[in-house]
C-alpha cells in the first residue's frame, strides 16, 4: 500500500477529492435543503416585509434612530442637517428595516460643505412588544454605508 501511494498520490489525490463531492451531492446537500424547507428559520411575527418602499410610524421612528447614530458616530466637528423624511424605508420584516436619506454635513474646522447619500439597515430588538419603540437602546444599527471618509 505504501509503494502504491508513493507511486501513484495524483491518483489517490482524485480519488479522494472524487469520493468528497459525491458525498457533499449526494448526502450533505439533500439535508441541506430539507432544513431550507422546513419552519426552522420561520419567523411569525406582525410585520411584513414590502418589495416597494413604505412609510409607516416604525419607518419614520428607525430613520429618527439611524440619524441619531449617525450624529453620534460623526462627532462634534461636523454639522449636520437631516431632513424630515427619508428618500426610501422598506422593510424587511420582522421589524427590520433599511432607510435611504440624504444629509448635509458641514465641517465646523473648515466650513466645507457636501450633500451625501446614506443607507442604513437596522432592527428593533422586542419584535410585537412595541412598548418601547422610542427608546435607541432597543434598536440595533446593522450597519450604516454611504458616509464613508467623512471624518478624513
Amino acid at each position: 500500500m505504501k509503494n502504491f501511494i508513493k507511486k501513484y498520490p495524483m491518483l489517490l489525490f482524485i480519488a479522494g477529492f472524487a469520493v468528497l463531492l459525491l458525498t457533499q451531492q449526494k448526502i450533505v446537500m439533500p439535508l441541506v435543503y430539507e432544513v431550507v424547507k422546513s419552519d426552522l428559520f420561520l419567523v411569525d411575527s406582525n410585520d411584513k416585509a414590502s418589495q416597494l418602499p413604505i412609510s409607516t410610524n416604525l419607518t419614520e421612528i428607525a430613520f429618527m434612530h439611524c440619524n441619531k447614530y449617525i450624529k453620534t458616530e460623526l462627532g462634534p466637528d461636523k454639522s449636520i442637517v437631516f431632513p424630515e423624511k427619508p428618500i426610501n424605508a422598506w422593510s424587511l420584516g420582522n421589524y427590520q428595516y433599511v432607510i435611504n436619506a440624504e444629509i448635509t454635513i458641514t465641517d465646523n474646522v473648515s466650513s466645507n460643505a457636501m450633500i451625501k447619500k446614506y443607507a442604513c439597515r437596522i432592527t428593533y430588538n422586542d419584535s410585537d412588544d412595541q412598548k418601547e419603540i422610542n427608546n435607541f437602546d432597543h434598536w440595533t444599527i446593522n450597519g450604516v454605508s454611504g458616509l464613508d471618509n467623512i471624518n478624513e
